[in-house]
């Protein structure tokens, strides 16, 4: 949450971040990475080096994939003295990957964020749910982290981050806060019947005219949000180990949901200062890991 220009308070405006982790040289890597994630909300950056995280950034995507590429990069890489010149491989993914400019190659977000979580927590993951700005997707791989099979439901933004930032801001209750808040209604109310966010937002409109609290008709949309969210994980079948990513992955009160309504926990999220294992750039982190594969293969063929 920040005010604008105009003094006002904007309640949809997810807080953005980076670090680098200390005690680690780049000078010393044999072969330094990157993953560049343009999402239609927000942009991932994560630099490696021989495989292990060493940077990373998260931020709003602009009205320019490519500048959004440019800009994530550049503040990963803030304070490193990294140029672009010492990367030796870097993969672009996400909404806008074909538009990363300083990329090597282009792969889809459903395969990096299968290789993400496969880094972030172990083999162990069999389920993963990504939750885009736009798009909701639930991933099976194997023990390497390589996709199965997968579906995706993109036909509206409601139940995503962008939905998500609507409703945040009509109730005005800041976006980091909305999960724990639609978790303290008494009892949970029936879910709003909208899948599109437009009509979800007016549903909101007419549910706080009849009278009803704030919190619970966040618990309503969240309710409905995580039982799309698991009606497309119970048809691409939920496996254990079952995980979480995207931006959503912070939302306690959809995670809350979810897991009750599968019936199955998720994996905890491992500690982000101490790791940079961060579920919310799980699509970079497996872009950046591609990228040191291709880069090895490359050197092997010349070899």
């Amino acid at each position: 949450m920040t005010n604008n220009n105009n003094g006002k308070t904007e309640y949809w405006r997810w807080l953005e971040y980076r670090k680098s982790m200390p005690n680690m040289n780049w000078k010393d890597a044999k072969i330094v990475t990157a993953g560049v994630d343009v999402g239609s909300v927000g942009s991932k950056a994560v630099i490696m080096l021989d495989g292990e995280i060493y940077a990373w950034s998260v931020m709003r995507t602009g009205s320019n994939s490519s500048d959004s590429a440019n800009k994530a990069l550049g503040w990963a890489m803030e304070g490193t003295g990294l140029t672009l010149k010492d990367f030796q491989y870097i993969v672009g993914t996400g909404y806008g990957r074909v538009n990363v400019p300083m990329a090597n190659r282009a792969i889809t977000e459903i395969a990096c964020h299968a290789k993400g979580a496969n880094y972030i927590w172990g083999p162990t993951v069999r389920t993963v749910l990504d939750v885009g700005g736009q798009d909701v997707k639930a991933i099976r791989c194997d023990e390497t982290g390589k996709v199965v099979s997968f579906l995706m439901n993109d036909k509206c933004a409601a139940g995503t981050g962008r939905g998500m930032e609507v409703i945040a801001d009509l109730l005005q209750i800041p976006i980091e806060d909305v999960g724990k808040v639609s978790l303290s209604v008494t009892e949970e109310p029936e879910p709003v019947s909208s899948t599109c966010v437009v009509f979800a937002k007016s549903e909101a409109v007419g549910l706080l005219r009849k009278g009803w609290t704030k919190e619970k008709v966040l618990a309503a949309y969240l309710r409905a949000m995580a039982t799309r969210m698991s009606e497309l994980i119970e048809k691409v079948g939920c496996e254990k180990d079952f995980v979480i990513t995207g931006g959503q992955s912070k939302n306690i009160g959809l995670v809350h949901r979810v897991e009750n309504i599968l019936g199955i926990k998720r994996l905890p999220v491992p500690n982000l200062d101490e790791s940079g294992r961060d579920p919310a750039s799980a699509g970079a982190i497996g872009a950046a890991l591609f990228a040191k594969a291709l880069y090895e293969k490359s050197q092997n063929v010349r070899g």
